[in-house]
């Protein structure tokens, strides 16, 4: 099993206001995720570095997804050779997974795999993330996926080992 996630420290959206994240909640979410499960981590990070002000951050994801864009990864992206599954994790801006996700699905062969949206979110769940998952993880089986509340990311472990073991990843 692969855990691939793209997650943004900085200043977030919390309660209605804004806070500072020293580390993305996605990535707590990975961290935890991986902590219960066997599977490799990989990050996904963007080559050009989302902002950490979040006003300019929400500006530049409209643009993106307005423009259907493909912002470039850092680095190699991983093999998929010998995985099964692939557990996909994201935060959810304007109701769909960042356009970054899309670029990396895009760029690997999914056939075959089952794959698993993973998100935090302020108020959209899971968003688009199936749909989208669909038409660019081809040949892929899209499963029910996760959402977590970002500001509840922290608290979640009870709703995270649940949603698990309904899901046959993890033993009671």
């Amino acid at each position: 099993m692969l855990l691939a996630y793209f997650s943004r420290p900085g200043e977030n959206y919390y309660h209605g206001g804004r806070t500072i994240l020293k580390v993305g909640n996605t990535e707590i979410l990975a961290r935890m995720i991986s902590s219960l499960i066997p599977c490799d981590v990989h990050r996904i990070e963007a080559a050009d570095p989302y902002p950490w002000d979040y006003d300019e951050t929400v500006r530049r994801n409209v643009r993106e997804q307005d423009d259907d864009a493909r912002p470039a990864i850092k680095g190699r992206l991983p093999s998929l050779d010998g995985y099964d599954t692939v557990l996909l994790g994201s935060p959810i801006w304007n109701v769909r997974a960042p356009m970054i996700m899309i670029t990396f699905c895009e760029q690997l062969d999914f056939r075959g795999r089952t794959v698993v949206p993973l998100t935090t979110h302020a108020m959209s769940g899971l968003g688009t993330t199936a749909r989208d998952y669909a038409r660019s993880c081809l040949g892929a089986t899209i499963a029910p996926g996760l959402a977590v509340r970002g500001e509840e990311v922290a608290d979640a472990d009870t709703d995270i080992r649940t949603w698990l073991r309904e899901r046959g990843l993890v033993g009671s």
